[in-house]
């Protein structure tokens, strides 16, 4: 009996070992290849990412200096105009400048204008406002008038019918400060020296009252060594006391000169009061005494004149001429003024 040997394989197994071994192959050559072409695909992703990023830094620092540069732009404008105001307010100040020399110029140049007799008209007024400054700032009426007189001189020189109204007023201005005298000040400065003067010619001694019985025997026995004086008398006896007492009014009278100087009317009254407290403790009663309490009383209760209402007005009237453009008139030459042949 013939028996075949079993090893050798089939023919289809064969073929289905092939195709076996072909799909390995071919599983194994596509996972390869989709292993590669993600890898390459990552790659590729993360050079996008890191380019766009790039980018993104790029954008960000270029925005960040286009930000710089708009803020300095910005800030360059900001200048630019406050150099063009500076500048318009210069243009401007060289327009009005400009202006004031034109109409300086057209003043000067205007044929009307006559410059010898506006340069006087500006005396006027400067002469008027320090005498008005001279009444209510110093209350010095002797330059007041001194001031009025060198006004009246200076308007006599301008021959223009128009000044005549202002004329009249500064002559009734004048005649109103004439009649002020030499001011309350002076009468009153007067006043106080000559009740000074009289001080020192007071009796000292009390005289005997008028209508008084003749004293006893005794008494005028006594008189020499005794001094007899009533109760209610308060004159100072002792030396040391009327020293005291002459120091004190002179300092009072002191008082009531320097407020008079500096028209210090509340205190100008308290010193007179007080220099006639000390009136009857240094001298007794006397028709003297007496006179001079008269005359401080009579001072104590003095008061100034009211001001004239005139004062003023001759300035004020100019002004309000001058303010309406009064111009004055340039003389025209004679015509029957000869030629002088050269």
């Amino acid at each position: 009996m013939n028996d075949q040997p079993s090893a050798s394989p089939r023919p289809g197994h064969r073929a289905r070992l092939a195709v076996v071994a072909l799909a390995v192959i071919v599983v194994g050559i596509g996972a390869w290849r989709g292993w590669a072409w993600w890898q390459a695909r990552s790659a590729h992703a993360q050079t996008e990412q890191s380019a766009t990023e790039l980018r993104l830094e790029a954008l960000e620092s270029r925005t960040d200096g286009l930000r710089r540069d708009q803020r300095a732009q910005a800030q360059r404008l900001l200048d630019a105009a406050a150099t063009n105001r500076v500048l318009r307010d210069e243009v401007l100040g060289l327009g009005q400048r400009g202006a004031l020399l034109e109409e300086s110029v057209a003043k000067l140049t205007d044929p009307t204008r006559h410059g010898a007799q506006a340069l006087r008209l500006d005396e006027v007024e400067l002469l008027l406002s320090q005498a008005a400054q001279r009444l209510d700032i110093a209350h010095d009426l002797a330059g007041a008038r001194r001031a009025y007189a060198l006004a009246a001189g200076a308007l006599d020189g301008i021959d223009d019918h128009r000044l005549l109204n202002l004329k009249q007023a500064l002559a009734q201005e004048r005649t109103a400060l004439d009649a002020l005298g030499a001011g309350p000040q002076a009468e009153a400065s007067k006043r106080l020296e000559a009740i000074v003067a009289a001080l020192p010619g007071l009796p000292r001694d009390p005289g005997e009252p008028a209508g008084a019985s003749p004293r006893p025997t005794w008494q005028r026995w006594l008189a020499p060594l005794v001094d007899v004086r009533p109760t209610r008398d308060t004159t100072l006896v002792a030396p040391d006391e009327r020293t005291t007492a002459d120091a004190a009014l002179q300092i009072e009278i002191s008082l009531a000169r320097a407020a008079l100087e500096r028209r210090d009317e509340a205190a100008w009254r308290a010193a007179l009061a007080r220099i006639d407290g000390w009136l009857p403790r240094l001298w007794p009663d006397s028709p003297e005494r007496r006179q001079v309490h008269a005359q401080v009383r009579t001072l104590q209760t003095m008061s100034a004149p009211a001001r004239p209402t005139e004062l003023g007005s001759t300035l004020q009237q100019l002004r309000m001429l001058r303010s309406a453009g009064l111009r004055l008139q340039a003389p025209t030459p004679s015509s029957e003024t000869p030629e002088v042949a050269p």
